[in-house]
């Protein structure tokens, strides 16, 4: 009996294995069943999902003027379907807060593009592939993350306004810009430029610069380069003073320079004659000038005449140019030092038939150890 109790456990645990083996195998291929299946569905899935896509992107097209436009706006749109490339018949993108995050490299199957407004995204990335479109008149990208502009965006010939204003960490373009012949309009404010690029300078086109808010220290000696532009804005900066060829950009009809740390305005600027608008407010000018009252049929808000008029900018070079030439007050020590001058440095000072003109002295205080300190004469102020 023992024999066969021992025989009957054998059995029992080989049968158990077994069991445990087949099950093991079928939950095996029972997975194996259901990863085939959802390849099938994904297989299907997938372009089910682009042609879903599509339709719905088709349903975003209008047509205006002869125009076929895409138009998208406040839709959730991360990304785009390369199913889209079966519209490449659309002349303008006008895609506005869509979450975009970046402009597709398909992009370059839209050679009848015109206009590519995709303002208000997250776009992080402006691919080289644009260069390709050669018939694109506009480029918005502004209100994005763009940090960078591909030197193949110099390619686009045809390109006449470029906008890529409120890009954080944007702060040079590509010299290869200048090629772009066209190019018109152009606005880089509020981003982190520290100087207006050279090719922006080198733009033969340029009208129209918009360069507020950003951080401007300089602006370039050769300006006047930009013989074409008449519109000028450059608030909010670092600006310090302003280079004398300004006065030589003979075009230029609005300057806006509110904001900046101007103590100065070159006395050239006076014969700019085309400048009809320009600002100069929260500027620590050096001379505090006040217009006079406004005549009775002039405008009736002071305000108006200091912003929109060259009333201001003119009152201030005269004032400016009236009080260098009377020089500073001479300080009332200088009678009680003269008589010991004179005596110690006989060849610094006038002859004693001279002294009552004492308050033509003209004092430089600067540095005690330089030249400049020491009393000038006018001499052909003396009298004979």
């Amino acid at each position: 009996m023992t024999g066969v109790a021992v025989c009957f456990g054998a059995v029992n645990s080989i049968k158990a294995l077994w069991e445990t083996r087949i099950k093991k195998s079928k939950d095996d291929q029972q997975k194996q069943r259901e990863l085939r299946d959802r390849a099938a569905v994904g297989r299907l899935t997938g372009p089910w999902e682009d042609r879903i896509a599509l339709n719905k992107l088709r349903e975003r097209i209008v047509t205006e003027d002869g125009r076929v436009i895409l138009r998208i706006q406040k839709e959730e749109w991360k990304t785009l379907p390369a199913a889209l490339v079966q519209l490449s018949e659309v002349h303008e993108w006008q895609l506005h807060r869509t979450g975009l995050q970046q402009i597709p490299r398909f992009i370059s199957s839209f050679q009848q593009l015109i206009v590519l407004d995709l303002s208000r995204n997250a776009i992080t990335h402006i691919p080289k592939e644009i260069g390709k479109l050669t018939r694109l008149r506009e480029l918005v990208v502004s209100y994005n993350r763009v940090s960078s502009v591909p030197e193949e965006l110099g390619n686009c010939e045809s390109l006449e306004k470029l906008e890529l204003a409120m890009n954080r960490d944007l702060d040079e373009l590509p010299e290869q810009l200048s090629n772009l012949k066209k190019l018109h309009h152009l606005d880089l404010s509020m981003n982190q430029f520290t100087e207006i690029p050279e090719c922006v300078v080198n733009l033969p086109a340029l009208e129209w610069l918009d360069m507020g808010g950003n951080q401007l220290t300089r602006l370039p000696d050769d300006i006047h380069r930009m013989e074409k532009v008449h519109t000028l804005w450059l608030q909010r900066n670092e600006l310090e003073h302003l280079p004398g060829n300004i006065s030589r950009m003979h075009n230029l009809d609005t300057l806006v320079l509110t904001g900046n740390r101007l103590k100065d305005i070159p006395s050239l600027m006076e014969d700019m004659n085309n400048l009809r608008f320009v600002n100069f407010r929260d500027n620590p000018l050096t001379w505090d000038v006040t217009l006079p009252e406004a005549a009775a049929d002039g405008p009736e808000d002071d305000d108006d005449r200091e912003m929109f008029g060259r009333e201001f900018m003119q009152l201030y070079i005269r004032e400016s140019r009236k009080r260098a030439v009377s020089g500073p007050a001479v300080p009332s020590v200088v009678p009680s030092v003269m008589p010991a001058l004179a005596t110690a440095v006989p060849s610094l000072c006038p002859p004693a038939r001279l002294m009552p003109h004492v308050a033509q002295l003209d004092m430089r205080w600067k540095a005690p150890n330089s030249a400049a300190a020491r009393p000038r004469w006018r001499k052909n102020s003396w009298p004979t």
